[in-house]
């Protein structure tokens, strides 16, 4: 028979077990860090992932993180602090993780610091305590990098895109195409990126966007976005070709360098691209009606103007003028509207079918063409220009 004082201390010793105290017995709180196997040694800039995993086995009111210098290192921390409930030998502890990614600075065998955990625990009598636990130090080994040329990219995995606004060997007269360049790079910071390349042509105009960066953080490492954009139009009237661009980069899973090449482009002007099944354009059907009196009026009188204008034309063809009054052409009309709406592109166009049929006004077609590639430009602006090439017309 077991006596009632025994069953008591039997029924209580489970609570005896995870009972706070003030004392801090071993094996309660554990700190450590783990570096992520790698099948080779890592070099110089190469991600390095480790974790930073604690463990407790009573209750832990508030904890602060203190990372090392980490002055042989850059470093980012992939996300926020993660906490669960887990058990290790059939008891419930409390798992702290905190994931990391290194980037070597130096060759050598090179040490990651203590971390230093501070905790608030609580006693017999629930008053809170502080207690520090520190992690040990870690020996990592470092390779230099190897020999090369220009930038240094060590990535886990790269990803390029070559994207345009529409097609570039159907353009408009004096359309220019938007070129964006996308990269995606696995276990590289913004910062780590080549620089953005020049974009050369022997016979095009090329406008350079600022370039944007951005990271997505990720238990396997930073995934970093750039995106390179260029405006593009030939300036011979007909097509240009882009030159080709290079990429070096290291690729660390298969421990090879490798070289990216996006092809050369051909930039021209041409014929529409025909609709999709080759089917025509669809036309709206309506109902026509004849113009009443007030109409015919105005007809009439337009057409006694352009016979008595039709009379001064070799006037104006002596004097270099045009053909047909600006007030008459169609060209110029649109393009007056295309002025005042602000549409900067159309009015462009449509400037350079005016300057082509009649060969003046070059001067303000070209301020108009830096209006299009200038991203602090208005709409308004391009209201002057326009106003100034028709006066060449008339000149």
């Amino acid at each position: 028979m077991i006596r009632p004082a025994v069953l008591l201390a039997m029924l209580l010793s489970p609570v005896w077990a995870t009972a706070q105290s003030l004392e801090v017995s071993p094996g309660e709180l554990r700190l450590s860090v783990e570096v992520d196997p790698q099948d080779s040694v890592p070099v110089v800039g190469e991600q390095v992932l480790i974790t930073i995993r604690g463990q407790y086995r009573r209750h832990v009111t508030r904890e602060t993180l203190v990372q090392p210098a980490l002055e042989s290192f850059s470093w980012a921390q992939l996300g926020p602090d993660s906490w669960r409930e887990d058990r290790v030998d059939g008891q419930s502890v409390k798992i702290f993780t905190r994931r990391m990614a290194l980037y070597p600075d130096t060759a050598g065998t090179l040490e990651i610091g203590s971390f230093t955990q501070k905790l608030t625990l609580t006693d017999e009598g629930d008053d809170w305590f502080e207690h520090e636990i520190l992690s040990e130090p870690v020996q990592l080994m470092v390779e230099p990098a190897p020999v090369h040329k220009g930038w240094w990219f060590p990535v886990r995995a790269l990803r390029i895109s070559d994207d345009w606004s529409n097609a570039p060997d159907q353009l408009q007269p004096g359309e220019g195409v938007l070129r964006v360049i996308r990269l995606e790079a696995l276990g590289v910071t913004p910062e780590m990126i080549p620089p953005m390349p020049e974009l050369v042509s022997p016979s095009a105009m090329i406008f350079a966007h600022p370039e944007r960066r951005m990271a997505e953080l990720t238990p396997e490492g930073p995934v970093t976005y750039a995106y390179w954009r260029w405006t593009i139009r030939p300036t011979n009237g007909v097509s240009a070709i882009v030159e080709p661009i290079t990429l070096r980069y290291f690729d660390t899973v298969n421990r090879v360098e490798r070289e990216a090449t996006i092809s050369p482009q051909r930039v021209a002007f041409g014929d529409p691209v025909p609709l999709p099944g080759g089917g025509a354009p669809r036309i709206r059907q309506g109902t026509a009606s004849l113009p009443g009196w007030p109409l015919l009026a105005v007809a009439l009188a337009t057409f006694a103007l352009v016979l008595g204008l039709g009379a001064r034309r070799a006037h104006f063809a002596r004097n270099g003028g045009l053909a047909r009054p600006p007030l008459l052409d169609p060209l110029a009309y649109r393009l007056r509207w295309a002025a005042r709406f602000g549409d900067v592109r159309r009015a462009t166009a449509l400037a350079h079918r005016l300057v082509s049929r009649s060969g003046k006004g070059k001067k303000a077609l070209k301020r108009m063409d830096r209006l299009v590639f200038d991203p602090k430009a208005r709409g308004s602006d391009v209201i002057p220009l326009v106003r100034e090439l028709l006066r060449a017309q008339r000149a």
